[in-house]
């Protein structure tokens, strides 16, 4: 890991020196990825699963649709037929686009630190929280649809609204905040404004 590391930092300054910004992004970004997903096990997928975990329980606390066994990871749906046990792993986890996000952000060429610093914290959250609602969403499609309606509901339903979120998160930090005012301006105006 420590050769992969080095090799990687050694092509990175190689490619900045050489002034090809696509290039650098490129082999930063997917090194940056591979490190931070190498890295991630155990501690940050534990991390990351019981924040999910404990953001399920929220909502389990409110409508009392689930169980969460805290220890295990695991989310028991009650419903009328066969209740569901729902394990909350390294998936369901969302570390592996929360790792894509923040490897495409540290190395994107058009955001200064401070942008990038605060582009990575809000799409990590931003992550975290609509991986929330797509568990959510399970939940209650299973709790009024039943157990036989989990695949559709995790597989299909939850992937799809999740990934979709994703695809908006990614268009407004990589594209939108290009073309108009970007949401850390935004952010930085407000903040003045307060002050």
């Amino acid at each position: 890991m420590l050769l992969g590391i080095l090799i990687w930092l050694y092509g990175l300054s190689v490619l900045k020196r050489a002034r090809l910004s696509a290039f650098s992004f490129i082999v930063g970004s997917a090194g940056l990825f591979f490190i931070l997903t190498a890295i991630s096990r155990p501690y940050w997928v534990w991390f990351f699963t019981h924040a999910v975990i404990h953001g399920v329980a929220l909502f389990s606390d409110v409508s009392g649709w689930c169980h969460i066994m805290f220890k295990m990871g695991l989310v028991y749906i009650t419903n009328s037929g066969n209740p569901v046990v729902m394990s909350i792993d390294y998936e369901c986890s969302g570390i592996i686009e929360t790792c894509a996000f923040v490897s495409l952000v540290a190395f994107y060429p058009a955001y200064h630190r401070r942008e990038k610093v605060f582009y990575g914290v809000f799409g990590l959250l931003f992550i975290y929280l609509i991986n929330v609602l797509r568990l959510i969403v399970v939940i209650v499609i299973v709790h009024f649809g039943g157990g036989q309606s989990f695949f559709m509901a995790h597989s299909v339903i939850g992937r799809l609204l999740f990934y979709v979120l994703v695809i908006i998160l990614y268009y407004n930090v990589f594209t939108y905040s290009q073309l108009a005012r970007g949401l850390y301006q935004r952010f930085i105006d407000w903040r003045d404004r307060i002050l």
